[in-house]
């Protein structure tokens, strides 16, 4: 059995056996997912189709469209869209809101990148992008902002979970110039 045989089969058990976090080195899991693309469009996005295209990804996994923290982080990656095509990374987005949701994001917004519903959070799983969490002092379990960046032969170059919604984009491009 592959890891990535493993971390689908770890993602599809119970909240209480969660994947263990992706390090920089792996193999990131392929996935497919419905996507709402800058222009309005729907479409499926799969990583395994981009890095077969040479691109590098950011993938990054926010709790939830339109509330405070994510539409900074969203818009963040909005304002630095050229710094990161420059450094050859496409961006890609990824909640748990359905896709009509992230319509509304995209138009609200004016977001320039795909953002990718996961309402099942299978992938989130795999990246291990959900799990125990403390809000207000207290555990819980739910989405964990995160950011991956992928090469464009599927390895995980940078792997960071809890990430702060304001400055996050920042501090990413300053590791991966």
């Amino acid at each position: 059995m592959t890891n990535t045989d493993q971390r689908k089969e770890s993602a599809e058990t119970t909240n209480t056996d969660l994947p263990s976090r992706l390090e920089p080195g792996e193999q990131a899991p392929d996935f497919t997912l419905s996507a709402v693309n800058p222009d309005g469009s729907e479409s499926t996005i799969t990583l395994s189709a981009l890095t077969a295209q040479g691109k590098s990804v950011i993938l990054y996994f926010y709790p939830a469209a339109m509330t405070p923290g994510c539409t900074t982080e969203a818009c963040d990656f909005r304002d630095n869209m050229a710094r990161l095509s420059t450094l050859g990374y496409t961006v890609l987005g990824v909640s748990k809101d359905p896709v009509a949701k992230l319509q509304k994001f995209r138009e609200r917004d004016h977001l320039s990148f795909p953002l990718l519903s996961d309402p099942d959070l299978t992938v989130h799983k795999l990246y291990a992008a959900y799990g125990e969490k403390k809000l207000y002092g207290k555990t819980h379990v739910g989405v964990l902002r995160s950011t991956f960046a992928i090469d464009a032969n599927g390895t995980i170059e940078l792997a960071r979970y809890n990430v702060r919604a304001k400055g996050h984009v920042e501090s990413l491009l300053k590791k991966l110039s």
